[in-house]
């Protein structure tokens, strides 16, 4: 009877961007919304959405992942898929010493970074601002 393959399905968040990365045995191809990463977005996007990959070495290349953004900016679905792909990489290898290695290099690669917007407040310009009093 041969082993099926195991797939691991993480996600992350970023204000409010949200990934989901699969992660499959493969041969190192990584796409986000369908695309090859190198054709992703800016170089900035890219460097960050790579960071874990550079991090785990030559373990990615055995496994394929694809990964699922939407919602907010480039940024933010950039960071969120970083931590989306940092937790399935820790997930699928279930290595202490990887999962070290993300912590000590950066936090928010395994840890999600949970600040939010303030929402506006009713008769208001913005979250805080309110409107200036004149003193006669």
């Amino acid at each position: 009877m041969a082993i099926k393959s195991k797939n691991i399905i993480c996600s992350g968040k970023r204000k409010t961007s949200v990934a989901r990365a699969m992660i499959v045995k493969g041969k190192g191809v990584i796409r986000i919304n369908k695309l090859n990463l190198n054709s992703y977005g800016n170089e900035l996007a890219r460097m960050k959405i790579m960071e874990p990959l550079i991090l785990a070495g030559d373990l990615f290349k055995s496994v394929d992942i694809k990964v699922n953004v939407k919602g907010g900016g480039w940024q933010s679905q950039a960071e969120a898929a970083r931590l989306a792909i940092a937790k399935a990489i820790v997930e699928y290898f279930k290595k202490d010493s990887l999962k070290n290695k993300f912590l000590e290099y950066d936090r928010n690669l395994l840890v999600a970074d949970i600040r939010r917007t303030e929402p506006q407040k009713p008769y208001r310009s913005a979250a805080r601002t309110s409107r200036q009093m004149s003193k006669r």
